[in-house]
């Protein structure tokens, strides 16, 4: 899967935004408050709204008031628009996933759900299904989407309530490949914001085979990948020596009381330390290469500020790690403060977030042209960021 826009309307300080021109790998920059984890909220929220119910993503941001953008009218809906591709299938067309959610007198309800795409340029539309209200229509005769004489075929369905995603229940079911697909998209879609206190909890024994979004059970990843992907673990290994000079091995083991503990050997060293006592960049460098090399990779992941604890000659090292990831199939959104990180980028991969009356947009670096010629002259974007070449306003 590949997303390649995201229009959002009402949400937060999103007013109006088209976020295009994504690439595998994209990078987000902006001051304080202009809306990186608004972004990244966004994802959340549907992901959320997946698991339980648009009412319960809503509550969770505080209610419907709280997320709807400030000066807007009284019925004002919240409007998110996924477009995208399915890279698993050859010539995909880009598929559009739209959702709409109001609120009447405190109940939250999905206005309008649907998920189409185009058939040819300027074409109709051809849909998967199309909701309102709780009710709607699927595709029965989704196969026939290539066969230019055909016309779509749709069973009714009535949902439980009229705040839960179609796609929920639609896309438990194999025979409704484009929205299984998208429920799978949403599903494993992961926003990552490790935490070095979480890094470092002793924990007790479980098996997990995803690294959680504070990272709290990295030890148990490892051990996971230790047990049942030796390769990946040396391969992981391998590139800790790599970043981390004098690193000569890391152990997931477990103590007395069944806990798991990382242990990492430095090589002036006898006996090694658990991780309570390495320092923040090592187990921060650690967790990344775990997440990035889990077995199963994430369709999109989201990263908050990874240069947080990094030394600055790591970050260039995971700027690259994260381009080989994306190069291996998933999608990166990363959020930062940090030029050094930004230093290591190509400019189609860097997007400026533009925050102008309380509103923000977001465009992409390659869009303005002197910063492009001025790139393509030889100056680093982290270099030209610091000097104010990128500014907030296109």
């Amino acid at each position: 899967m590949k997303i390649e826009q995201v229009n959002v309307r009402n949400f937060k300080i999103f007013k109006n935004m088209s976020l295009k021109d994504l690439s595998q790998l994209n990078v987000f920059i902006g001051p304080n408050g202009s809306g990186k984890t608004t972004l990244f909220k966004i994802f959340n929220f549907l992901g959320y709204a997946l698991k339980n119910n648009v009412s319960m993503a809503v509550n969770k941001e505080g209610g419907f008031k709280e997320i709807v953008s400030r000066n807007t009218s009284e019925n004002s809906y919240i409007n998110i628009e996924v477009k995208f591709r399915n890279s698993s299938v050859k010539k995909s067309p880009l598929i559009t996933y739209a959702l709409r959610i109001g609120q009447n007198k405190k109940t939250t309800f999905i206005e309008t759900e649907v998920l189409k795409c185009r058939r040819s340029n300027g074409g109709s539309y051809w849909y998967f299904m199309k909701f309102h209200n709780g009710k709607g229509e699927v595709i029965t005769n989704e196969d026939d989407y290539s066969k230019e004489e055909a016309k779509e075929q749709f069973e009714k369905q009535v949902l439980y309530a009229s705040d839960i995603l179609a796609i929920k229940g639609l896309g438990q079911f194999q025979r409704f490949k484009t929205i299984n697909s998208f429920r799978r998209l949403i599903e494993n879609w992961v926003i990552s914001n490790l935490k070095n206190d979480a890094l470092r909890k002793i924990d007790e024994y479980e098996i997990s085979e995803h690294l959680s979004t504070s990272g709290d059970n990295i030890a148990q990843v490892a051990q996971f990948i230790y047990d049942n992907h030796p390769d990946i673990f040396n391969k992981i290994l391998k590139k800790m020596t790599k970043y981390i000079p004098g690193v000569e091995k890391v152990e997931a083991v477990k103590n007395e009381a069944g806990q798991v503990l990382l242990k990492f050997k430095d090589s002036p060293f006898i006996d090694p330390f658990i991780s309570k006592y390495v320092s923040d960049g090592t187990l921060k460098m650690f967790a990344y290469l775990i997440l990035l090399y889990e077995p199963c990779p994430h369709p999109l992941l989201c990263i908050e500020e990874p240069e947080n604890y990094l030394y600055p000659e790591l970050l260039r090292g995971l700027a690259e790690e994260l381009r080989d990831y994306a190069l291996r199939g998933g999608q990166i959104f990363v959020s930062t403060h940090s030029p050094e990180f930004v230093n290591a980028l190509n400019i189609k991969e860097l997007f400026i977030l533009n925050k102008q009356n309380g509103q923000t947009t977001i465009y992409p670096a390659a869009k303005n042209f002197q910063l492009k010629e001025l790139f393509n002259d030889g100056n680093e974007l982290g270099w030209l960021w610091q000097h104010g070449f990128i500014k907030g306003d296109s």
